[in-house]
């Protein structure tokens, strides 16, 4: 009976272990330098993989909803534009359907003709990621409040 025993509460402890790790939370540090080094590679294609395709973007008073619309009007129109994003993360939290990390920013602004000069710009973000039923973390939420961009000296 003792080895019977055993072996169930080996089998139950094993079980609960395998179940804990499959509905761990993200390491959401991970995620976002995914998908702050596909923005510094300029890999547009891999950025919108990272969308899910109920994404809201919002900076300021615009507003795109849906993968398409981020992806042409974010992604696309701002990527060659834009080098050098950096984070300064003050707030994160992960559980197993939900992780967001929210802080402040800087990006390179370059310029858009030879004889103008460079710029930076700064501002606040927060990007909110789900798990899909499939489960994969997808971009769900992305808020910028950026400041005036100022020339780079």
């Amino acid at each position: 009976m003792k080895p019977f025993l055993s072996l169930l509460l080996a089998s139950t402890l094993f079980l609960a272990t395998s179940c804990s790790r499959s509905g761990d939370a993200v390491n959401i540090q991970d995620l976002n330098r995914q998908f702050i080094d596909a923005w510094n590679s300029k890999n547009s294609d891999k950025i919108v993989g990272f969308l899910a395709e109920d994404v809201d973007f919002l900076q300021g008073s615009t507003h795109f909803k849906g993968k398409s619309e981020v992806s042409n009007k974010w992604v696309k129109e701002t990527l060659p534009s834009l080098s050098d994003l950096k984070t300064n993360v003050v707030s994160s939290g992960a559980d197993t359907r939900t992780a967001y990390e929210a802080g402040t920013f800087s990006v390179d602004v370059l310029p858009s003709s030879p004889d103008l000069p460079h710029g930076i710009g700064e501002g606040n973000f927060i990007l909110l990621w789900k798990k899909n039923d499939a489960g994969t973390w997808l971009l769900s939420y992305a808020q910028l409040e950026d400041m005036p961009v100022q020339a780079k000296n």
